[in-house]
Parts: structure tokens; sequence; C-alpha cells
């Protein structure tokens, strides 16, 4: 065990060491950020990677530990061939919408996405069910999403499958915000909707830094200072600050107040709980997956362990947490236990997409977004491709509460768009 602790924390520290010089004068720049397009793709592929890994190990306690730490010895031993998780809705909801940009483009509506996946063909649950079945109905998005309709809006949902929004829009918060509105608003409302920009903003990020506690801060910047869910990351930032080793005396203080006080439950879905109270709400869980970046000290192992320990949405908050961290590290650096059994010919269920696949048509989509963001792709004085991306102000959605909704939009789907709906609405669970 000792010479485990004395490995792992040797390659952590060689790991903190490893940006390259470019990337690291970068950080210091008011100016443009510069990013090999070679790195950009090795951390892509590692944010994807994470997510594999930690759905893998987390996958078997999803929702068996509910307002109560999960026992270490409950966690399933990592093995390599965890890795392949191409059955599992954590990862390929998402890949609905880079389909959905990768056929209609960059600027494609909202109603086109609400097609898409009124279209698709996997099991949901929650926010993404409803939403769906509100798109066959006939519901179009913004309204899918509304309170009005939707009783999940302040689900986890799209807080699951944003991870997408930061893999394509390196260094470009506001294209994952813009995201947001256009995917995100098709299941999930007010900090539903944060929970996913905020995600993505984590990865956009993780492009640039290895600082978790700046890489947290900068996602911040993303959504409304006034909402929920902005108010949850500033205390995980402030209990880490105050006490950055005892990540269960943090768990008690989330508990307390994000599950057990009535005045941050409001009672769409998830209600005021404690131990043995299951809750699928997005600030609960998305501080679940701060625990694990901020706790888990830059180690997969670590990240993956406490984000999954804090329980309820135990498979997917540690492949957030581990996403995100996968990112900061690249493909390239990561122990060879979480790529040596990928299995690169395997299709994605309910997709087109292998892992080779997929990794291309984030390349082709982040190229698109960084241009579109007024950026470039320039070659270096050795001939590599770089992008070139100018320093972004975010631009935070519209503070809004779904305890406490703004009117719907009254959006209704048209005879043609109908027509392009083929599946019919399903049991909500």
């Amino acid at each position: 065990m000792r010479k485990w602790i004395i490995r792992e924390l040797v390659w952590g520290l060689s790991v903190g060491l490893s940006l390259s010089a470019g990337l690291a004068e970068s950080l210091g720049q008011e100016g443009p950020r510069r990013l090999p397009v070679k790195e950009y793709v090795n951390r892509m592929k590692a944010g994807w990677i994470g997510q594999m890994a930690g759905v893998g190990q987390g996958g078997s306690t999803e929702f068996k530990s509910r307002g109560v730490i999960l026992p270490d010895d409950r966690v399933p031993a990592w093995k390599p061939a965890m890795i392949n998780q191409f059955n599992q809705d954590d990862i390929y909801v998402e890949m609905t919408f880079l389909r959905t940009l990768e056929l209609h483009g960059l600027d494609c509506s909202i109603r086109r996405a609400g097609i898409d996946f009124a279209n698709s063909g996997y099991p949901l649950w929650h926010a993404n069910v409803a939403g769906r079945n509100n798109l066959r109905w006939g519901i179009a998005p913004p309204d899918s999403g509304h309170p009005k309709f939707n009783r999940h809006a302040d689900d986890i949902d799209y807080q699951i499958e944003s991870d997408y929004s930061g893999l394509i829009a390196p260094g470009c918060p506001n294209a994952v915000i813009a995201l947001g509105e256009k995917f995100g608003r098709l299941m999930n409302y007010g900090d539903g909707l944060y929970g996913g920009q905020f995600t993505g903003a984590l990865y956009a990020e993780a492009f640039f830094q290895n600082d978790r506690v700046k890489i947290v801060e900068a996602a911040l910047r993303c959504i409304p200072p006034d909402s929920r869910y902005a108010e949850m990351v500033r205390d995980l930032l402030a209990w880490f600050r105050a006490d950055g080793e005892d990540w269960e005396k943090t768990w008690r203080l989330v508990e307390e107040k994000y599950h057990k006080n009535p005045a941050y439950t409001h009672g769409l879905c998830s209600k005021t709980g404690g131990a043995g109270d299951s809750s699928i709400d997005a600030k609960l869980n998305g501080a679940y997956v701060l625990m694990g970046v901020l706790y888990g000290k830059g180690d997969p192992e670590a990240t993956i362990r406490i984000a999954t320990r804090c329980g309820q949405d135990s498979d997917c908050n540690p492949s957030s947490a581990a996403g995100v961290l996968f990112a900061t590290i690249g493909f390239d650096k990561l122990p060879d236990r979480y790529t040596s059994a990928l299995d690169e010919k395997r299709v994605f269920s309910h997709t087109s997409y292998s892992f080779p696949a997929l990794v291309a048509v984030c390349e082709k989509l982040a190229r698109q977004i960084v241009v579109q963001a007024g950026g470039k792709v320039e070659k270096d004085a050795g001939g590599q491709e770089v992008f070139v991306i100018p320093p972004q102000t975010p631009r935070p959605s519209a503070l809004e509460r779904s305890s406490q909704p703004g009117p719907a939009a009254d959006s209704r789907f048209g005879p043609e768009e109908m027509e392009q709906i083929r599946a019919k609405p399903g049991k909500e669970r």
C-alpha cells in the first residue's frame, strides 16, 4: 500500500508539472490563448476517458447510498476493462447533441435540436424523459423544459450530459453557455440549466489550467451569480478553503444545507430529505462533483472515489468529476490502467460513433467554435496547427428559479415539424 501511495504521489507531481511551455505562458497573458490543436485533441480525448472511467467505477453504486456516505469498501476496485462504457446513458445521450451540431451546424435552431432529441430511441429518466415526452406531444422548446410542463426542471439531467459542450469549446465559455440555451432547455430550467452550463465551463477552462480552484472560479463566472447553483459553488469553495483535507466534514455541510434545508429543496421533484432519501437535484449532486474535483487533489482514483462515496447519483457525479480532471492531464499522460483496455472499434449505443469517430467530430466542431468566437487556426514555426482563442468575458443566462418560474413561451411545434417526430410519448420514469 505504501509503495502504491508513493507511486501515485510521484505520478501526480509529474502531471502537475506537465503543462507545455506554450500553455503555461498563455495563462498569464491578457491577450489570446494559444492551444496547439494536437494538445487540444490530447486533452479532449482524456475528458471522454474520464467520463467513461467515472461511470465505469461508480456505476454499480448508483443511488445505493442516499443521504449517507458510502463506505470505502463499497466502491468497486478499478479494472482496466471498466473503461468500455459504451452502453451508458451518462455518455451516449450527449452524443445526440453532437450529432445535431454535426449534421445541422452550430447555428441550428433549438427547435431542430428538439426534433432530434424527440426522435432519440434510448431509455431516459426524470427531466430527460419528461422533456422528450413534451417534445413528442408537440410542446416545443424552451417550454419542454419549463416547470409548467416539466416537474423535473431542476434535476441533474443536462448537468450529466453537458460535458460535450466544454470539450468542443476550449477557452470559449460563451459557446458553452449558448449550447446550454440550445440543448439544456430541452429538458431543464433554472438551476437545472445552470448546472450544465457550469459543468461545460469547467471543461472549457481545463484545457488551459490544472489549478482546480481556478477552474471552478472560471466556471462560476458563467452562471448567474444570484442563482442557488452559484451559491452552492461559492459554498464549496469557501468550505474547501477552510478545510482542504476533511471532505467528509464538507459533505455534512452540504447535506445540512442542500438536502435537509427546505429553502434549497423546493419540491419540484427532489424533496427535503436526509438519510435514506434520494435526490436527483442538480445543486446537491453538483456539489458532489465539485467535492471530487477539489478534494481529489488531482489524483484520478481519489477524485472518482470521493465523488462516488458522496452518494445519490454516484455514477454520473464521478463521471463529470473525472472528465474534468482527466482533461487537465491529457490522454498521453493518463495512467495506463485507464487506457490500455479501450476498445476503439466498438460503437457507442444509439450512435454511429466509435471512440476515434467521437474524437474526430469533436475536433471538427471545436475548429468551428474557435473561429466563430473570433479566433483562428494558424501554424507555428514548426508547422503545427495552433488554436488562437481571443479572451472572453462570460455572459451568463438570465436569472430564473424553477420554484418561481417566469411565464412559459407558449411554444408549439407546427404540423410540418410534428411530421418529423416519428416517436410517440412514453411512460415517465
